[in-house]
């Protein structure tokens, strides 16, 4: 039996989006421009694009586009941070780095990359693997940072080496704190996948949104970026999903089950 209060926290999400539905269709009648479609319209372009077969080819290119991106930061980022997390000459070699290219938006490297690679997939998949790379190095780097020597000092003891006890004990203790950035870096990549596909305009969603924007079709524009809302909204749910039963030890409350030989 569900509670009134888990019920309303259930539901909260559909009704803020059915909220803001709502704004967005009393705003449109009241403007009544062109360029201001109502929500009810945007909501009816969605099923064309989605049945269209080159416009569904666009969407899945963007998805793979940032799959890669995203998987290629992955793997690259968190050994990295978790090497700056425990090592001072790395952290100092690799830190003026971060710090000169953190606050520059990824986006407004397009250019200088396409004057190197082009307007291909892999420009815009470096541009996503940028985008992602910082904030999961960071996370990555504060969470073996925080690691207690102790428990290294225990694994040394135990006779494990240094790799071992890179991936036996920071790496898990650090678990939690990663996931915070990959998840930061989830969401990254989408806006990343997008900008990138509108400035080099070949292919994906992006292309899909501004050439409709060039043509006047606005209803089209405006289910677009519902489009890319949603994908959005609904991978963050699907990894803050996986995300809960990975670190569930880490959350307050839960009760590690011990068993007796």
């Amino acid at each position: 039996m569900i509670s009134g209060h888990a019920l309303i926290s259930r539901l909260a999400p559909l009704l803020a989006c059915l909220g803001l539905l709502g704004v967005w269709q009393v705003a449109a009648l009241i403007l009544s421009t062109d360029s201001f479609p109502t929500a009810l319209e945007a909501l009816r372009a969605i099923p064309s694009i989605l049945g269209d077969k080159e416009s569904l080819i666009n969407i899945l290119a963007s998805i793979r586009r940032m799959a890669i991106g995203f998987g290629v930061a992955i793997m690259v980022s968190i050994p990295l941070g978790l090497m700056m997390g425990r090592s001072r000459g790395v952290a100092s070699f690799f830190n003026p780095l971060l710090m000169v290219t953190y606050p520059v938006p990824k986006a407004a490297l397009m250019p200088i990359i396409m004057l190197w690679l082009g307007v291909g997939e892999v420009a815009k998949i470096l541009v996503i693997f940028l985008g992602v790379s910082l904030p999961v190095i960071y996370h990555s780097f504060q969470g073996a940072k925080a690691v207690e020597e102790k428990m290294l000092w225990s694994g040394a003891a135990m006779g494990l080496s240094a790799m071992q006890r890179m991936t036996r004990i920071v790496l898990p203790a650090a678990l939690p704190e990663i996931l915070t950035g990959c998840r930061t870096g989830l969401v990254l990549a989408l806006i990343t996948m997008v900008t990138s596909e509108m400035i080099a305009r070949q292919s994906g969603a992006g292309n899909i949104l501004f050439n409709s924007l060039d043509m006047g079709q606005y209803d089209t524009v405006y289910a677009m970026i519902i489009i890319i809302g949603a994908m959005g909204i609904g991978l963050d749910a699907a990894f803050e999903k996986l995300r809960s039963r990975l670190v569930r030890w880490s959350e307050p409350g839960f009760d590690i089950p011990l068993s007796f030989a």
